[in-house]
């Protein structure tokens, strides 16, 4: 219950990126656009990765919070979460193929919403908690 009262956007991030991870999408015209897919995979991870970043420090900013642990929960915990669904599609489904430029798609969302979360969202929640 802590987990769900201190981050229910991002755990309903997760549900939504391994849903999308493991339907089978239908073919439009979007898949006509070079490497769609690779932003598609981007954006989710980017996303899961920014919120986690994001409730972390709003949940933590009074007291001293452990920053490692956001550097686990939001960057270590979504590249393996990744890699693990990157190779469940490609042993566990038919339709689905785990591909290694999918994996660093994912990847560079993550470290994208780090380095945005670390170095511009949290200096000004901290500003904004010492006013």
């Amino acid at each position: 219950m802590y987990y769900l009262r201190k981050y229910p956007i991002s755990l309903l991030i997760i549900l939504i990126v391994i849903y999308l991870s493991f339907f089978k999408p239908p073919t439009t015209e979007l898949s006509r656009i070079p490497d769609f897919d690779k932003m598609v995979h981007f954006c989710m991870y980017f996303g899961m990765s920014g919120m986690l970043w994001l409730e972390f420090l709003r949940a933590h900013r009074k007291g001293v919070a452990l920053l490692w642990h956001a550097w686990i929960g939001a960057f270590l915990c979504p590249i393996l979460f990744s890699g693990t669904v990157e190779l469940l599609q490609a042993y566990c489904t038919t339709y689905r193929s785990g591909d290694w430029l999918d994996f660093a798609a994912n990847s560079c969302g993550v470290l994208c919403a780090t380095l945005i979360s670390y170095f511009i969202l949290r200096p000004r929640i901290l500003k904004d908690d010492h006013k």
